[in-house]
């Protein structure tokens, strides 16, 4: 019996402390975007930023091809993450982080996305469902599009490909890029250079 109180004191504390891994609806502190978000050696957080600032900025770039419009997508599930949480996006205005993040809501209203669904799980599944769609396989790009992350798969497709315009994230995304140039520009003149170079240490 004491082991069993001093088992559930510890895992108690552990809790309190943050020790514990967080659960789907706490959304983690990490993500990660595939090998094949940028060509080459590039950026793909750099990448992101840009690429989303487009796509959001002008939807029908990408009007008929669901595919661009998915991994768009993705690469904004990882900004909502990455940029609150990311060591190298310190001096990046905290007002961005905080607008991706509501922009996340927005998108995933919009494509029928699980208000609650992990980020990585969302990034990897329409990465995994734009290389499908490249490969003219909607059928398989729609069975990975599947619950609990996408409730409605074949709705989401569909949105993919004509992706809606969505105001809080054109804005959001937008700002992100002009914070970008802005460090890029800090840097260039000897301030501090948070954007600079690759991934996560």
């Amino acid at each position: 019996m004491n082991h069993a109180k001093r088992y559930v004191g510890t895992a108690l504390l552990a809790a309190l402390m943050g020790c514990t891994h967080p659960g789907p609806q706490a959304g983690p502190n990490w993500v990660s975007l595939p090998a094949d978000a940028t060509v080459g050696a590039g950026d793909p957080t750099r990448a992101a930023i840009i690429n989303t600032a487009y796509v959001f900025g002008t939807p029908s770039s990408v009007a008929g091809r669901p595919a661009d419009a998915a991994r768009a997508v993705a690469q904004l599930e990882y900004l909502a993450t990455e940029i609150p949480t990311g060591p190298r996006w310190r001096e990046f205005d905290p007002t961005v982080a905080l607008a991706l993040q509501q922009a996340r809501r927005e998108e995933r209203a919009a494509l029928a996305i699980a208000p609650q669904a992990p980020p990585q799980a969302v990034i990897e599944a329409l990465f995994a469902a734009s290389r499908a769609l490249r490969a003219n396989d909607t059928t398989a790009a729609q069975r990975i599009l599947s619950p609990p992350v996408f409730p409605d798969g074949a709705l989401t497709l569909q949105r993919l490909a004509n992706l809606p315009l969505l105001p809080i994230t054109n804005q959001a995304t937008s700002r992100a890029a002009a914070e970008l140039d802005r460090m890029d520009r800090m840097g260039e003149s000897g301030g501090p250079s948070g954007a600079g170079g690759g991934g996560r240490p």
